[in-house]
């Protein structure tokens, strides 16, 4: 892990966000953010486990031993700020421009997507992270809603927000949009074709190329050669489409058929938006194909945030 995350630079955030160890104590904080950042890689073992796998490497080096609660009490005294900090630091796109599996003619390709986490059924956790309310009693485990800004290609975390999952994905991903610029393409799946969204999206001069929710059914404006047609996504509001509110997007339109294990064929129909308007510069093939790079961000480990 060092070898990775320098431990100057965690020196450097330590004093940043003044828990840096005064004294020398048998856990300094330097030795308990690789501890914490270890616990995200091995989340189903103990905290005796983990600092066992951490330290197994330094078998001629005296290694202390600590109790659990002693691993509890690192960990809250050194809180949330250094590992935030850390995180500022590293998070962010790492492709240059010779990585080709992370551009689309000059443009960064970047994707959003989000999941949700089981938390501790605590009440140090449920007040703020609220269990699923039936109609007699409160049931499940609370749960946390992660969404993930994440350079595909690299899978390079840009940065990722997360809170109670009360709070719709959308909302998440809002917050994440100040990381977008000209220079990108974002890749969505279904449900982040609303208009706020793609008119936030379009705002940060970021292009984008997004999976349509079936619910919505384009009206064909004006169709294209390579059988893409462009339409506009309007507002529901009555009163932002009577202002001529709009986002002007092509839609690219397939048919795609999966065979499963047992012979069994499933056909649907997958309607792609995007603002990359020219079908010449930017024809519908190679747009469906980056579609199938949106999956990065669903195995770039977003799970090691639990």
């Amino acid at each position: 892990m060092t070898e990775i995350i320098d431990p100057e630079l965690v020196d450097a955030v330590l004093e940043d966000t003044g828990v840096r160890t005064q004294r020398v104590r048998l856990l300094p904080a330097r030795v308990v953010v690789y501890f914490v950042l270890a616990l995200a890689f091995f989340e189903r073992s103990s905290y005796q486990a983990v600092w066992a796998k951490l330290t197994a490497g330094l078998v001629s080096v005296p290694v202390a031993r600590p109790c659990a609660s002693s691993l509890a009490r690192a960990r809250r005294r050194l809180g949330s700020g250094p590992l935030r900090h850390l995180f500022s630091v590293l998070a962010g796109p790492v492709a240059d421009h010779h990585q080709s599996c992370a551009f689309y003619q000059g443009l960064r390709l970047v994707a959003v997507d989000g999941t949700t986490l089981s938390a501790p059924d605590e009440k140090a956790v449920t007040w703020h992270f609220r269990k699923h309310i039936g109609r007699v009693r409160a049931f499940g485990y609370p749960l946390v809603r992660l969404v993930a800004l994440v350079e595909c290609g690299t899978r390079a975390l840009v940065d990722a927000v997360f809170g109670p999952d009360d709070v719709g994905e959308l909302a998440y991903a809002r917050r994440l949009l100040g990381h977008l610029d000209a220079s990108m393409l974002l890749l969505a799946d279904a449900y982040y074709d609303a208009f706020d969204f793609l008119e936030a999206v379009q705002d940060t001069g970021a292009r984008f190329v997004l999976r349509s929710t079936r619910k919505r059914r384009p009206t064909v404006r004006r169709p294209l050669p390579d059988g893409s047609y462009l339409t506009a996504v309007l507002p529901r509001r009555h009163r932002a489409r009577a202002s001529g509110q709009r986002v002007e997007v092509r839609v690219v339109e397939a048919w795609l058929t999966v065979v499963l294990a047992d012979g069994t064929r499933r056909t649907e129909l997958w309607r792609l938006l995007t603002n990359l308007l020219d079908a010449d510069s930017h024809p519908a093939d190679d747009l469906l194909r980056l579609c199938h790079r949106r999956w990065q961000a669903e195995t770039c480990g977003l799970t090691s945030f639990q």
